[in-house]
């Protein structure tokens, strides 16, 4: 029951908040708006707060804004201007209604981080060695599991982020690592060697290591400040939105691979197994599912907010709307697109409970 109502409130939040942006961006630039709903029909309750009609709907799964003279062809309805006709505004206007959606993804997580670097703290490694790899220059210079690394080159070792950054940016050059064991302090001597590995897209990258991993129960939760949190939340915000916006562009270049696509099914089992978790693992879940949607929407594919930031964009350079015929037939193949992801995505969703199913 707990995971069920875990699902309902983290998509009906995620869609909410994303139309939450389009009414308040259309409302702070005075386009109409018609009526905004918190899930979807049929309707509940409604009630008209001046020219608006809010409404909590019978699927909590989302929302929608319904705004005035969303087509050309549209006539403002009763008790409202022409002039608050959404297609009837020039389209920087329009583009920040409908950039706002995605935007307001990204606010959402961001929040959230926030929520949970203000109350958790920020978790640290601390520079403790937890194993030692075989025939590594560790192993040469004599590491030794327990390890904890002062400084190299005499420069201060707090965490263990401070220890991988040294050993990359070394270049290859011999360091020496200030170590204290058994309440004993040494210095031992190591020339990282160049490793070719793969990342998480499976692509080779190299980097400079010495052959040693950190030992994961050694850890410090530091505890931040409002304005902190805030700083923390917003460049991991941003970290999530890089990665994302890396991920789309690697399945595009086939270096991702289709069948780690995922799509309702897997969202939804996941979100009940981080409600089980606890609030801060189902609030981080959230938030790097809202990211994801937040990219997604800004992808050029018509029928996504993307999409309609291009021919407006068109509009915008050319001084004159891009042809109605173009724009539907643009559309109608944006939606085939989605559709087809859809299918894949669920279809991929299936096949990880049943792998006989699979076909590549």
């Amino acid at each position: 029951m707990l995971s069920a109502l875990a699902v309902i409130v983290v998509l009906g939040l995620l869609i909410a908040f994303h139309e939450l942006g389009h009414f308040l961006a259309a409302k702070g630039l005075g386009i109409g708006v018609k009526s905004f709903s918190l899930g979807f029909p049929p309707k509940l309750l409604a009630f008209r707060y001046g020219q608006t009609e809010y409404r909590i709907s019978a699927i909590p799964l989302g929302g929608y804004v319904q705004l005035v003279g969303e087509r050309a062809a549209d006539e403002a309805p009763e008790g409202f201007t022409p002039e608050q006709s959404f297609s009837r505004r020039p389209p920087w206007q329009r583009m920040l209604v409908v950039l706002a959606g995605p935007v307001f993804n990204f606010v959402l997580a961001w929040l959230l981080y926030l929520g949970i670097f203000w109350t958790q703290g920020l978790s640290e490694l601390l520079p403790v060695v937890g194993e030692v790899t075989a025939q590594s220059a560790a192993v040469e210079a004599g590491f030794a599991a327990n390890d904890l690394v002062l400084a190299i080159d005499g420069k201060e070792i707090k965490y263990w982020s401070d220890l991988s950054a040294a050993i990359e940016g070394c270049e290859g050059r011999v360091l020496a690592f200030q170590v204290e064991r058994d309440g004993r302090q040494l210095v031992l001597s190591a020339a990282p060697r160049l490793i070719v590995d793969k990342n998480i897209f499976g692509e080779e990258v190299k980097s400079y290591r010495i052959g040693i991993r950190n030992a994961r129960d050694k850890y410090v939760v530091l505890p931040l400040r409002f304005g902190e949190a805030a700083n923390v939340a917003a460049k991991k915000t941003w970290q999530i939105i890089s990665l994302t916006g890396q991920t789309f562009v690697k399945l595009v270049e086939a270096v991702v691979p289709i069948k780690s696509v995922g799509g309702p099914l897997m969202i939804m089992e996941m979100v009940a197994d981080q409600a089980k978790e606890g609030l801060a693992s189902l609030a981080a879940l959230t938030a790097f599912i809202s990211v994801n949607l937040g990219v997604l929407n800004l992808l050029p594919i018509p029928v996504l907010d993307g999409g309609l930031l291009v021919f407006l964009g068109l509009e915008a350079v050319r001084r004159k709307p891009v042809n109605e015929r173009i724009m539907e037939i643009t559309t109608r193949f944006g939606l085939a697109i989605l559709l087809c992801l859809m299918i894949l995505a669920t279809y991929n969703d299936i096949q990880r409970r049943f792998p006989w199913l699979s076909l590549y």
